[in-house]
């Protein structure tokens, strides 16, 4: 083949091709992180890694999640979390990426596996904007792409090659015959891995900044492997195999730009292929928008110059180290479009900053001020603003919120309805530990008093009125166990308002022991006896409520009261029977549901697409990946999809399906009504095929 007699096979023949890296970019590199890389590490939320496994399996990924995953033990050792089965076992690379930033941090060292990834650094540098600004890596995602027919081989897999087709940014693994590991960032305009055939992959390798790790590597050991990204997909798409350098123009000319091809190319013979979804791209949400700052690695790397200038004996160096920060990155950016427009490419600006957010952050801080044990199984979280030790908490009594926090590595989200009076700046949740579950048993296990979280809401319409004390309007309460939380709520603000209404409670305990809120429920009925009476079943002594005890109970409420009934669902179930049966109208009864936790539903084996409306106003597409939702994938795609809690329990993702098949985990907290009109939680519904949905369901 013609691509052999072109290949390159000796450091000569590189270097005659791309040049020697300047002497300046080989002093941006540190042995250690300094102050400016751990600024790096703590406002990076995923990163290229390259490693090979204890059976020498060449393997690169992405991981982290969230800001400052990476933790950073001292100047030569981190640590992180790997979710993937892959065990590093030697040398190893990383790759740190801001959203936003064109410059990355490479990060070189050997890495071990244990509880989690110890990776010991060696080599830290800024790497150059023009592999992501080729890409457009942070730029609005594109619409989904086809691509055409894939002969037979690991490239033919189901969604390979439209992954391909669509992805313009890799991060790239190779090794040299010491075993160093270099992983590098790869960005084109359009497919930046070019389908030749069913195993065969050709890279552009364009000018940049002549380190060429890759190239040199690849002289000395062929085995390499990438991970590619799609912006606006939680997909990855990991490819290993065998890679030589080419500069056979009948390779390089398809990939010429304005008549102008790449110096030489990547030939990749692919020995296996595998999308799967990506942990650490879902979690952090990369293409959300953000108008989060994110440190200046032009000026990080002038300060790497600046202290191994000082060691040299070019007084040119230690000048060029000691440049503002702010000189260097105009330089920069001119030098990027510049170098970027004579390449072919259409750059308005060097980097592309996230997008200023749309409207405001819908996660507040808070600070834990107590937690109050109220059963055995049942504790109070009180919580303040973490910036403003007075600012109220705004919200409607029975609403609830969705407390955010880390729990073994990873963001987990619960919805807790709010105990405490609207309007006071301290804010009580109630939290019931179920076993097994991962925030319940954290809050009873790691929680204590001054810890941060993170809060979204109010959410919910189940709620009582505004005016129910004011127009005295009586209420009636149905509970089972931590149901009684918002009732809690409704009780004290209905309490605390100037009125007549009356509040009676029928609540369901097991045993008078695990009963949350007795003592402070008899506290109020002695306090407030002509306006609140409290009717205690334990099932342990009186046996479950059926629908002729609940009947009974509900006859001796006011004709005109309004219901609110929370707990389990057999218990709501026995109860709307009994309220039937009493000719209650429908509009005097409101339902919240808690669920126990979907079970899995059926989901597609390839990427769909999914197009997101708002009323009669398109919004735009995503990719679901197999396995994953319709709310992680929109918001992925930066689409303001509507969320909470994430688990099917608040109600707050429903979208109304207007074409195309989706299954939807059950149980969940939607009605047969809302079932049977098309509406589904985005938060627990995948798609079977491409679907159409809108966020406005009203």
């Amino acid at each position: 083949m013609s691509w052999e007699n072109n290949r390159l096979r000796t450091v000569a023949e590189i270097e005659d091709v791309i040049g020697r890296p300047a002497s300046v970019i080989m002093l941006k590199q540190l042995a250690a992180l300094d102050e400016g890389c751990v600024t790096v590490l703590g406002h990076s939320p995923v990163a290229g890694f390259g490693y090979r496994d204890s059976d020498g399996v060449s393997r690169t990924t992405f991981v982290g999640g969230t800001p400052g995953f990476a933790r950073v033990h001292s100047p030569t050792r981190i640590s992180f979390a790997l979710t993937e089965p892959g065990t590093p076992d030697g040398p190893a690379s990383l790759v740190f990426l801001l959203p936003g930033a064109g410059e990355t941090l490479r990060v070189n060292g050997s890495a071990r596996r244990g509880a989690e990834v110890t990776f010991h650094v060696e080599q830290v540098y800024v790497h150059c904007a023009q592999a992501v600004l080729r890409s457009g890596l942070w730029h609005p995602p594109a619409q989904p792409v086809t691509a055409g027919e894939v002969a037979a081989g690991p490239l033919s897999a189901p969604g390979v090659a439209d992954f391909l087709a669509a992805a313009p940014f890799l991060a790239l693994s190779s090794w040299d015959a010491a075993g160093g590991s270099d992983t590098s960032p790869r960005g084109e305009r359009g497919a930046v891995a070019r389908i030749l055939d069913g195993r065969t992959l050709v890279i552009a390798d364009r000018k940049g900044n002549r380190r060429a790790d890759t190239l040199h590597n690849l002289l000395q050991d062929d085995r390499m492997s990438f991970a590619a990204l799609v912006p606006g997909r939680t997909g990855v798409l990991h490819v290993r195999g065998r890679a030589a350098i080419t500069v056979d123009p009948a390779l390089l000319e398809p990939l010429a730009l304005r008549g102008t091809p790449p110096h030489a190319a990547l030939l990749v013979d692919v020995e296996a292929a595998e999308l799967t979804v990506n942990d650490a791209v879902t979690k952090a949400r990369l293409w959300v928008p953000s108008a989060t700052e994110v440190p200046d690695l032009v000026a990080i790397g002038s300060e790497h110059l600046a202290a191994n200038s000082a060691k040299t004996t070019g007084a040119l160096l230690r000048i060029a180290g000691l440049v503002p920060a702010r000189w260097l990155r105009a330089a920069m950016n001119f030098a990027y479009r510049t170098g970027l427009r004579k390449e072919g490419y259409e750059v308005e600006r060097a980097t592309a900053r996230p997008r200023p957010a749309g409207r405001e952050d819908p996660l507040r801080e808070v600070r834990v001020v107590e937690v109050r044990r109220e059963t055995p199984s049942a504790v109070t979280v009180v919580l303040a603003d973490a910036r403003d030790d007075t600012r109220p908490f705004t919200f409607r009594p029975g609403q609830f919120f969705t407390l955010v926090d880390d729990v073994g590595g990873r963001e987990v989200r619960r919805p807790y309805s709010a105990s405490s009076v609207p309007g006071s700046p301290r804010l009580e949740l109630t939290v019931k530990r179920v076993e097994g579950g991962r925030f319940s048993t954290h809050v009873h296990g790691g929680l204590a008093p001054g810890a941060r979280l993170l809060l979204r809401g109010p959410s919910g319409a189940f709620h009582a009125e505004a005016d129910h004390a004011e127009a005295g309007h009586d209420v009636a309460l149905v509970a089972a166990g931590s149901g009684v939380t918002p009732m809690m709520s409704i009780i004290r603000t209905l309490l605390a308002e100037r009125g007549k209404s009356r509040i009676a409670l029928l609540y369901s305990n097991r045993t008078e022991e695990e009963t949350i809120f007795a003592a402070d429920l008899a506290r109020l009925a002695r306090q407030h006896p002509d306006r609140l009476s409290v009717t205690h079943v334990l099932t342990s002594r009186d046996g479950r409520l059926d629908v002729q005890r609940v009947r009974e109970w509900a006859a001796g409420q006011p004709r005109a009261a309004r219901f609110y009934l929370c707990g389990p669902q057999p218990l709501m179930d026995t109860t709307r029977r009994a309220l039937a049966e009493l000719a209650v109208p429908d509009d005097r009864v409101h339902v919240e549901r808690y669920t126990s936790g979907p079970t899995a539903a059926a989901t597609s084996t390839t990427p769909q697409k999914v197009l997101v409306r708002d009323g009669g106003r398109p919004l735009g597409a995503a990719v679901v990946e197999p396995g994953q939702t319709l709310l992680d994938a929109g918001l992925a795609a930066g689409l303001p999809m509507p969320y909470s809690c994430t688990v099917g329990s608040c109600g707050e993702c429903v979208v109304k399906v207007l074409a195309g098949d989706v299954a939807q985990r059950e149980p969940n907290c939607l009605t047969a009504r809302q079932k049977a009109a098309g509406r589904v939680l985005a938060c627990t519904s995948a798609p079977l095929t491409e679907v159409t949905v809108d966020i406005r369901t009203e």
